[in-house]
């Protein structure tokens, strides 16, 4: 699988939800509305999902494999920890 792009489209400082991140795979595929959530122990990457009729939430798009989101999790927290030191040293620049 090749993750051609990640991009921060949103971030907030909520309890829990940190970002909105879309992914761009072969250069042909994009994934938009990916969460980066605040766990209890760590971040993790919540697939985009809807309400079912029952209440339920359903991702639209998942990962198959352990291995596949193990992949996309690291590559979309990597690309979110590059675009907060990112951000903090064009804060530090500017004072």
């Amino acid at each position: 699988m090749n993750i051609s792009d990640v991009r921060i489209r949103k971030t907030m400082n909520e309890p829990r939800l940190r970002a909105v991140v879309s992914l761009t795979l072969e250069n042909a595929i994009a994934i938009h509305d990916i969460k980066i959530i605040q766990g209890d122990e760590r971040l993790f990457v919540a697939m985009p999902s809807r309400r079912d009729e029952s209440g339920n939430f359903r991702d639209i798009v998942h990962p198959i494999s352990p291995n596949a989101r193990e992949e996309l999790e690291k590559e979309i927290l990597s690309a979110y920890n590059g675009y907060l030191n990112s951000a903090h040293s064009q804060e530090e620049f500017l004072f």
